[in-house]
C-alpha cells in the first residue's frame, strides 16, 4: 500500500462525520467510518480522474434513456459546475471533485443533445417502388452480389436531394460494376429502417440516424450509369482495390475473412463462416480494434528501428525510438482511416496516440490514464458510441487488461527475474492464456446482454487464434498492402490466406464442440448497469474496498434470474406473434414475416428454436388450445387467458369475413389478432393490426391483475430517430 504524502494529497474534509458522532452515544462507529473514508480518499486521490469518462458516460446514458428530447440547457449547467469546481479546488477539493464529476456528467449528456440535435431529420420513403438516382459512396461485396450506399439520393429522378444516405442492394445477376464516385439510377424498393423486434431491443432506428442512413433496401431492375463519374473519397476508392485485389489472390470465405482484417468490411464474409466465429468466441478479430492496430504499429515501429541498425551512422547519431513512434503513428493513422474509423479503432488509436508520446516522453507508455482520455474523446466525438457493444466491450476489456497487468505485474517481475531457460516460454504461454481469460470475462456480461450467447470454449480457441493473427496473418497482410503498387502482393497474400485458413479451420471445429454456444437470458439494462459499476470500481480504485465490486458483478449477473420474460409478443407488422411457454416458445408466422425479428425475439428468450401455432388441437403442455379461428393461450394453470382470433379463408374472390370481437366477450382479458378487430368487449384489451401499425411490436405479460402491455412507443416516446405516429387516409389534412 503507498503511504500518505501530505504534500501531494489534498486533505479530504469528512472530520465533521467524526464531530458529530463524538457527541452522539452509541455512534463511534460512524466517526471509525469516516476516518476510513478520509484515509481511503486521500491514497486513492490520484485515481479520482478516472472515473471522469465513467461520469460523462453516466450522462450520455441519462440522455438516451428519456422519452421526450430535451434542450440543451445542460451545457450551461455543465460549464456552471465545471467552474465552481476549479474555483473550489484548492480550499473544497473533495466538494470540487463532486462538482465535477457533476459537470462532466452535464457535459456528457449537453453533448449527445447537441450531437442528435445537429443531424438531419429522418425522412418518410414512399411505400411503393421507385427510381432513385444517387451518388455512391461505397460498394460492400456480398457473399452474391453488391450493395451501395447512396449519397445525395434523389426519389424518382427529380425530387428534391435527400439528406440522409440509402444503402440498395443490386440484383445478384446485375452486369455493372460499381465503383465509388458512379451516379447511378436504380429502379428499387427502399424502405425506413426497423425498429426495434420488442420494446427494450437493439434499437436500429437510431443506429441509423447517427449513420446517417435514411432507408436501406433492394433493386428490382438494373442499375444505370449516368454521366463521368464524380471524385470520391480516396480511401473508399482504396478499399474497393484492396477487396478486389485480395479477392483474385484468396477464394471464397478465406479471402472475405483477408479483406475484413485490410479494410475493415465484414460484408462479404458467408454465414456460415460468420457463424462459426461468433459461436467459437473468435468474431472480434473480424471487428478491426485494438489487437490489429497494436500489430500494425508494432510492425512498423519494430521495422524502422531494425532499418536504422543496419546504418550505424545514423543509428549512432540518432534516437531510434523518436524516429521510429512517429512514423507507426503514421502508419496506424492511414490503417484507422483504410478501414472506415470505427469506433473500436478510434479507441485504439487514442490509446496508440498516448502510448506513444510516453516512448516520446521516457513515460508509462499504457495506462488506466491513457485510457480515460481515450474514453473521453471518443465520447465527445461519438456519444451515440457508449450505447453499443462495440464501445462497451473494447473498453471493458482493455481496462480489465490493464487492471490485471497492475495486479500481476510483481509477480511476473519476479517470475521474469529467474535465469531458466524455459520460464520465458511458460510465462508467455501464461501470459497469453490470462489475457484470454480476464479479456473473456470482461466482455461476457456485454454479450449477453447484446446477443443473448454465450461461447463456452472461446479461452481456446482464442488461444489458438490470436497467436496465428498475430504472427503470421496481420504482418503477412501489411507486407501485402505495401507489396501492391508494384502488383507483388500475391507473395504476401498466399501465406495470409493460409493463416486466415487456420483462423476459419479453428473457428468451425471450436463451434462444432458440443454446447460451444449456448442461449442465454440476456442480462437486463439495470443488471447491466450493476456490472459494469462493479468492474469499475473492482478495476479503478487500489485499496481492499475495491471488493465491493465484486458483490456487485455477481448481482447484476443474476439479475437475468429476476426479470419475468413477456408471455407474447407482437411484430410491427402483426405477422409475427409468438407465445411463451415452460415448454418452449409458439409462432403464429405470416407471409413475409422477418427471420431478423424471429431470431432476436429466440434470443431474448434463450430458446433455440420455435413451435408452430397449430391450425388445430392442443399442444402437448395444454398451453394453447386451437379450432380454426381461435387460439386460447393460458401459460399458467388459474392464470388470465388470451385469445388469438385468426381470419377464415375465404373460396375464390370472396372477401375473408371480417374478425370479430363480440363473439368472444367474457372469455379472455386479452385479444390478438393479425387482422384488424372489429368491436370491442368490456373487460379485454385489444393488440391487432392497427394496434401494431401505429405503436410497434408489443411485449405483454398475463399477470394476475390484468394484462401489462408495452408497446415500443412506450418504451422510446418521442425521440428523433423515432417516426411519429402513421395516420389513417382519412386523418390525412385535406390538400389546398
Amino acid at each position: 500500500m503507498r503511504t500518505l504524502n501530505a504534500q501531494r494529497i489534498p486533505p479530504v474534509s469528512l472530520a465533521w462525520v467524526g464531530g458529530v458522532a463524538a457527541h452522539l452515544p452509541g455512534l463511534a462507529f460512524l466517526r471509525r467510518l469516516s476516518l476510513t473514508l478520509q484515509g481511503g480518499l486521500a491514497t486513492e486521490w490520484q485515481r479520482l480522474p478516472l472515473w471522469l469518462p465513467v461520469a460523462m458516460g453516466s450522462g450520455i446514458l441519462l440522455y438516451f434513456s428519456l422519452r421526450h428530447e430535451p434542450d440543451l440547457s445542460a451545457l450551461w449547467l455543465a460549464a456552471a459546475l465545471i467552474l465552481a469546481a476549479v474555483l473550489l479546488a484548492s480550499r473544497r477539493p473533495l466538494a470540487a471533485w463532486t462538482l465535477a464529476m457533476g459537470g462532466v456528467a452535464a457535459l456528457g449528456f449537453g453533448v449527445a443533445a447537441w450531437q442528435t440535435q445537429r443531424l438531419p431529420p429522418i425522412i418518410d420513403l414512399p411505400n411503393k417502388a421507385m427510381v432513385v438516382e444517387g451518388v455512391v459512396e461505397a460498394v460492400d461485396p456480398l457473399p452474391e452480389g453488391v450493395r451501395v450506399k447512396l449519397t445525395r439520393p434523389r426519389l424518382s429522378g427529380d425530387g428534391p436531394e435527400l439528406q440522409r444516405n440509402l444503402r440498395i442492394r443490386l440484383r445478384k445477376k446485375d452486369p455493372l460494376v460499381p465503383v465509388p464516385g458512379d451516379r447511378l439510377r436504380i429502379r428499387s424498393l427502399v424502405r425506413e429502417p426497423a425498429p426495434p423486434a420488442f420494446p427494450g431491443g437493439w434499437d436500429f432506428q437510431r443506429g441509423a440516424y447517427f449513420q446517417g442512413l435514411g432507408g436501406s433496401g433492394f433493386a428490382i431492375g438494373p442499375a444505370e450509369r449516368l454521366g463521368e463519374p464524380l471524385p470520391a473519397s480516396p480511401f473508399a476508392q482504396l478499399r474497393g482495390a484492396i477487396g478486389a485485389r485480395i479477392g483474385a489472390e484468396i477464394p471464397a470465405g478465406s479471402g472475405a475473412v483477408s479483406a475484413a482484417l485490410l479494410t475493415g468490411s465484414q460484408s462479404a464474409i458467408p454465414e456460415p463462416d460468420m457463424a462459426a466465429m461468433r459461436d467459437s468466441g473468435l468474431a472480434h478479430l473480424l471487428s478491426v480494434s485494438g489487437l490489429h492496430i497494436a500489430i500494425v504499429m508494432g510492425l512498423t515501429f519494430g521495422t524502422v528501428r531494425f532499418l536504422l541498425a543496419l546504418l550505424p551512422w545514423l543509428a549512432l547519431r540518432c534516437d531510434g525510438k523518436a524516429v521510429a513512434a512517429p512514423c507507426s503513428l503514421v502508419i496506424g493513422l492511414g490503417y484507422v482511416l483504410l478501414t472506415g474509423s470505427q469506433v473500436p479503432m478510434l479507441r485504439s488509436f487514442a490509446m496508440a496516440v498516448l502510448v506513444t508520446l510516453g516512448i516520446l516522453l521516457g513515460r508509462r507508455a499504457l495506462s488506466l490514464r491513457a485510457l480515460a482520455v481515450a474514453a473521453v474523446a471518443v465520447l465527445l466525438m461519438q456519444p451515440e458510441a457508449v450505447t453499443g457493444p462495440s464501445f462497451q466491450m473494447s473498453f471493458a476489456a482493455v481496462m480489465v487488461l490493464i487492471a490485471g497487468n497492475e495486479w500481476t505485474g510483481p509477480f511476473m517481475a519476479r517470475w521474469r527475474a529467474r535465469k531458466e531457460w524455459w520460464r520465458k516460454p511458460v510465462l508467455m504461454l501464461l501470459g497469453l492464456t490470462l489475457t484470454s481469460i480476464l479479456a473473456g470475462l470482461a466482455t461476457t456480461p456485454y454479450g449477453l446482454h447484446h446477443f443473448g450467447r454465450l461461447q463456452i470454449y472461446g479461452v481456446v480457441a482464442n488461444a489458438l487464434a490470436i497467436p496465428l493473427t498475430s504472427v503470421l496473418v496481420m504482418p503477412a497482410g501489411m507486407v501485402a498492402l505495401a507489396l501492391m503498387p508494384f502488383g507483388l502482393e500475391g507473395l504476401a497474400l498466399a501465406p495470409m490466406g493460409r493463416g486466415v485458413d487456420g483462423i476459419l479451420w479453428v473457428a468451425h471445429t471450436v463451434a462444432g464442440w458440443p454446447g460451444a454456444a449456448l442461449a442465454a437470458a440476456p442480462t437486463p439494462s439495470w443488471g447491466l448497469g450493476l456490472t459494469s459499476l462493479g468492474m469499475l470500481w473492482l478495476c479503478l480504485w487500489q485499496q481492499q474496498w475495491r471488493l465491493l465490486g465484486l458483490p456487485l458483478m455477481l448481482a447484476g449477473s443474476l439479475s437475468a434470474a429476476w426479470v419475468a420474460p413477456p408471455d407474447i409478443l407482437v411484430s410491427d407488422d402483426a405477422r409475427l406473434i409468438a407465445f411463451h411457454a415452460p415448454q418452449g416458445v409458439y409462432l403464429q408466422r405470416g407471409s413475409g414475416a422477418s427471420s431478423l425479428v424471429r431470431e432476436s425475439w429466440l434470443r431474448s428468450w434463450a430458446e433455440e428454436g420455435a413451435i408452430p401455432v397449430p391450425l388445430q388441437g392442443q399442444t402437448p403442455d395444454g398451453v394453447l388450445d386451437c379450432t380454426a379461428t381461435v387460439c386460447r393461450f393460458q401459460p399458467r394453470p388459474d392464470g388470465p387467458v388470451a385469445l388469438l382470433l385468426r381470419s377464415v379463408k375465404a373460396r375464390g374472390r370472396e372477401a375473408s369475413p371480417a374478425i370479430q370481437a363480440a363473439p368472444h366477450c367474457g372469455e379472455a382479458v386479452l385479444m390478438l389478432s393479425p387482422e384488424p378487430i372489429r368491436g370491442r368487449c368490456r373487460g379485454a384489451a385489444e393488440v391487432d393490426r392497427f394496434t401494431v401499425w401505429r405503436n410497434g411490436p408489443h411485449a405483454i405479460w398475463l399477470e394476475a391483475g390484468g394484462p401489462r402491455i408495452v408497446s415500443d412507443r412506450d418504451w422510446r416516446g418521442r425521440r428523433p430517430w423515432v417516426p411519429p405516429p402513421p395516420r389513417a387516409a382519412w386523418e390525412q389534412p385535406a390538400a389546398q
